[in-house]
């Protein structure tokens, strides 16, 4: 992206002493100064109700920035100065003085910069303090200008198909869409972005990409890590809600949307509501056919003991909340007609790893002799979003030497190879302040991918499971997972580790 500054900017962090600006936000911003593509009108002030002044907060910062910073490194080069940039306020946000005293600070800002600022109100608190933050702000009349103010929410987004309804209903009488930011990290990772680039840039993809060429996709997100101590949260949402619901869905949009007309924010986000109506949707049978769920139980991995979930802090001890989810998802159109969409995460499984597959309908061997074919592998597309970041093409060629016996190979593209690479939090960051909502979801995008889980969430929820926990920390989830692909003739890919400490498919 071009390195051009942002206009005049005030950022203001609710919960500015939590984890997810302590670990991201911060470092984020600190980056983007780094880079210079914020300018010297800039306040980032964070707010709390911990005692902490100016000073304080900012070694707090500091702190945040040396630990989790990809520029940890620089932390002594323009620190002094951007620091200067940071202000700490200690308001209570349930009393109407807190967004007064917020005001104020605009219109001084103003008065100092004789400049209208963009304003970022970005919500890192709990989901349900964010509602009551937003009415506020609007009755202090501080986001009415809606070119210069965004308001800006994490997951989740709702907590069901009615309650993401009835926010987004309230937050549309008080605010316009366009200032309405609701943000899902994955998407602003650089190689979840190349996937527009690689589909639409490159001509010889389009052809293939449909029903005729692809047998079928894969989604896997999966994480090494158990609950952690986040049961309170994780009782309330399970892997169906916190994963599937966004992040997983969004993803399958970009495989399947179609070609955008242009890059207008509107433009992509209209075919990706496009993708998310046309996913079938499920009744009773067909959960039952194509939805599987699983928790898991007490066990080792890589070394460490790992509880049950069920044995975690807040959570209830015969608690029917899935740890794990895998679907089949079909996308009823003319592309992907009868082109199973396989998905699934979980806590505490094999790898850390999130990982697209495009797997390509085999290709007829008739002309090569017997032997040449014993290793015959269909053409495969492997999109690597974590911990590896690359895109790799396996094809068929011939091994050196005077038969015709041929092997798969791949050809890849290394995100490893590419120097000082942003995180997520910094595109995202940069996108809001520019007032870019490409990857950010619209109130029709939230509601039509609840739409898509709630028939199997009302179903899990009417029949309470009778085998969990059913799968070990330290495997890939439960067994019916592999039946669910198994069925139709497929495997799970993964990226094992291979010599020279690369990963490839298998």
């Amino acid at each position: 992206m071009a390195k051009t500054q942002t206009s005049p900017t005030i950022i203001f962090i609710f919960g500015g002493t939590g984890d997810l600006a302590h670990r991201k936000l911060m470092p984020a911003l600190y980056n983007l100064y780094l880079d210079n593509y914020l300018c010297d009108k800039l306040s980032i002030i964070g707010i709390g109700r911990s005692e902490y002044t100016n000073d304080s907060y900012r070694q707090y910062i500091k702190e945040g920035i040396k630990e989790f910073s990809r520029r940890k490194e620089e932390i002594n080069g323009q620190w002094d100065v951007f620091s200067q940039f940071i202000e700490y306020m200690r308001l209570d946000l349930g009393k109407n003085e807190a967004y007064q005293s917020m005001a104020d600070f605009i219109k001084k800002k103003e008065e100092d910069w004789k400049a209208e600022p963009t304003i970022v109100y970005y919500m890192s608190v709990a989901p349900q303090l964010a509602p009551t933050i937003s009415q506020k702000l609007y009755e202090a009349k501080i986001t009415t200008n809606p070119a210069k103010s965004r308001i800006v929410f994490e997951k989740p987004f709702g907590h069901s198909l009615e309650s993401a309804k009835e926010l987004n209903t309230i937050l549309g009488k008080m605010f316009k869409e366009e200032q309405i930011y609701r943000i899902d990290h994955y998407l602003g990772k650089e190689t979840v972005q190349n996937i527009l680039a690689f589909r639409f840039a490159n001509a010889l993809f389009e052809p293939v990409w449909n029903k005729h060429y692809i047998d079928h996709v894969q989604i896997t997100a999966a994480e090494t890590v158990s609950v952690e101590g986040r049961g309170n949260y994780y009782e309330q949402a399970g892997a169906l809600r916190d994963m599937v619901q966004n992040h997983i869905l969004q993803l399958l949009c970009m495989i399947a949307m179609e070609a955008p007309v242009s890059f207008n924010a509107d433009e992509i986000r209209n075919k990706k509501v496009d993708v998310l109506n046309a996913i079938r949707k499920f009744n009773k049978t067909d959960v039952y056919k194509n939805a599987v769920r699983g928790q898991y139980g007490s066990g080792w991995l890589k070394g460490e003991e790992i509880k049950s979930y069920r044995l975690e802090p807040n959570v209830t001890p015969k608690s029917p909340v899935e740890t794990f989810a895998a679907v089949k998802f079909f996308v009823d159109n003319w592309r992907w007609k009868d082109v199973p969409f396989y998905v699934r995460t979980g806590k505490a499984l094999t790898e850390k790893i999130s990982l697209i597959t495009i797997q390509f309908k085999p290709s007829p061997n008739y002309a090569f002799p017997k032997e040449a074919t014993e290793t015959w592998r269909p053409n495969r597309l492997t999109i690597s979003i974590q911990p590896e970041m690359d895109i790799r093409l396996r094809f068929q060629a011939k091994q050196t030497g005077p038969s015709m016996n041929l092997q798969p190979v791949d050809m890849v593209y290394r995100y490893a190879n590419e120097e000082d690479q942003p995180e997520a939090y910094e595109t995202l960051l940069l996108d809001i302040i520019e007032g870019d909502a490409t990857l950010f979801m619209r109130a029709d995008q939230v509601e039509a991918a609840w739409e898509v889980i709630t028939p199997i969430l009302e179903i899990w929820h009417s029949k309470p499971p009778v085998d969990f926990p059913n799968y070990s920390p330290g495997t890939w989830g439960p067994e019916d997972s592999e039946a669910l692909i198994a069925q139709d003739g497929h495997h799970w890919v993964t990226l094992p580790i291979d010599e020279g400490n690369k990963k490839v498919p298998k």
